[in-house]
């Protein structure tokens, strides 16, 4: 069991030139083992001429070639498993709606990497085995709610296994059994405090909530001030993917200022998305991962589609491990609107600006004629929405100024009523794109 500021001090803090001594062994032995138990990645190694014994330096990660999504789907369900059927212990998927799901397969040895992460994940915000911590990820295929739950009972921490749905029972239980941490979608958070606000119960005298681990879907700072101040609680960001081990990959630390990838387990680089040309620490780009302990699924050179930069400085939390910024999109995510690239967290950053304003919103676009048509609906507070002073009009226009300085075009804004736009208890749906057969 951990004792202190660490869940494995020698890990933590390994110096940068051991962590790449380390990932450079895992990553020799996790080619040869995609080589000889993969016939996915033979297939791909032998047609670009490249054998395992050419990885000699971390520099000959890049002669690798990129692992895509569309890989696991062309090759579902096992077409990419590198162990035998029976060495799989338990299988997740993704929560894609359209074509083959992501599969995730588990070998036992997976499962401890990825109950020891999770472990150390919590440990790094300050989960503690005293706490009682609120699971409301959903539970089954999808890793959220078991990836919490098992990193929880490494830690040794009271669990309340809630998953989604039932909003009114969830904040009852965290108030009858004295919930000190939660762990759910931002969006879901969101939700939580206005419906705790209509309730009224109120976080900072009738729970004992100290903490949130928030992730599965982009967030941004001004969604994180909110949280923090209806809460009363400090939020952290989470990161993982199905295709990875599920959350667990990296986790902010109280310094707020990136997430620790857990560098013993995962290499991480950017790269430019149109290119693929490899990028310098601090550039923005594509992160693509690595994953250089999964036995079942391995994972090479995994393009996430998730837009983030990285910095390798040491922490002052002590930390050594790369951390990389919150990611602010996905490539595939962005919208072209009249020519114009625009990605949902600019409209994000736009309208949580407005204190007068809720933080749900909803991207409308449509093609009714030659042009694209781009309506963003918001919702007024309930403060702003009381207030008889509020001028609609005049925070229309302003907003829509926003809007234009951020993405640079113009889009028509609609103020809706409080409670108006439709919530999720999953992750939230932020783009109604009615374009589609209209191209």
């Amino acid at each position: 069991m951990a004792d202190g500021k660490y869940w494995n001090e020698k890990i933590e803090t390994m110096p940068k030139e051991d962590i790449k001594k380390l990932q450079l062994q895992k990553l020799k032995l996790q080619v040869k083992h995609c080589y000889e138990n993969s016939s996915f990645y033979r297939k791909k190694f032998d047609s670009v001429g490249l054998k395992p014994a050419d990885i000699k330096s971390l520099d000959d990660l890049q002669k690798i070639p990129f692992t895509v999504k569309s890989d696991l789907r062309d090759n579902y369900p096992f077409g990419m498993v590198a162990a035998k059927s029976d060495e799989i212990v338990e299988i997740h998927a993704s929560s894609g709606t359209t074509g083959n799901p992501i599969i995730g397969a588990y070998t036992q040895s997976d499962m401890d990497m990825w109950q020891e992460l999770m472990a150390r994940s919590i440990y790094t915000t300050g989960g503690r085995r005293q706490d009682v911590i609120h699971i409301a990820y959903g539970y089954g295929l999808f890793t959220g709610g078991l990836g919490f739950h098992y990193g929880a009972q490494k830690v040794g921490a009271k669990i309340v296994p809630a998953s989604g749905g039932m909003t009114q029972r969830q904040i009852k239980l965290m108030k009858d059994l004295d919930v000190s941490i939660l762990a759910c979608t931002p969006s879901f958070a969101v939700y939580l405090a206005e419906t705790m606000a209509q309730e009224g119960v109120i976080p900072q005298k009738d729970l004992k909530l100290r903490l949130g681990m928030f992730g599965a879907e982009p967030w941004s700072d001004k969604i994180r001030e909110r949280i923090e101040k209806e809460m009363g609680i400090q939020a952290f960001d989470i990161y993982g993917l199905t295709e990875l081990c599920g959350p667990g990959v990296s986790i902010e630390c109280p310094e707020h200022k990136g997430l620790h990838v857990w560098e013993d387990h995962f290499i991480v680089e950017t790269i430019d998305p149109d290119t693929g040309e490899v990028l310098s620490p601090g550039e923005e780009g594509e992160l693509v991962f690595t994953a250089l302990s999964k036995t079942g699924l391995p994972m090479l050179r995994y393009r996430t589609r998730d837009i983030s930069t990285i910095n390798t400085e040491k922490c002052a939390c002590g930390r050594t491990h790369a951390k990389m910024a919150r990611v602010t999109g996905r490539s595939d995510d962005m919208l072209i609107i009249r020519g114009v690239n625009v990605f949902p967290s600019q409209i994000e950053f736009a309208v949580m600006c407005f204190s007068e304003l809720a933080t749900q919103y909803l991207i409308v676009l449509d093609r009714p004629g030659a042009l694209d048509t781009f309506v963003v609906k918001v919702e007024l507070s309930e403060q702003a929405a009381k207030n008889p002073a509020t001028d609609k009009n005049a925070l229309k226009n302003d907003i829509q100024k926003r809007i234009h300085i951020v993405t640079g075009i113009s889009a028509d804004v609609e103020i809706v009523k409080p409670g108006e736009l439709p919530r999720t208890e999953g992750k939230a749906k932020r783009v109604l794109d009615l374009r589609k057969g209209k191209m």
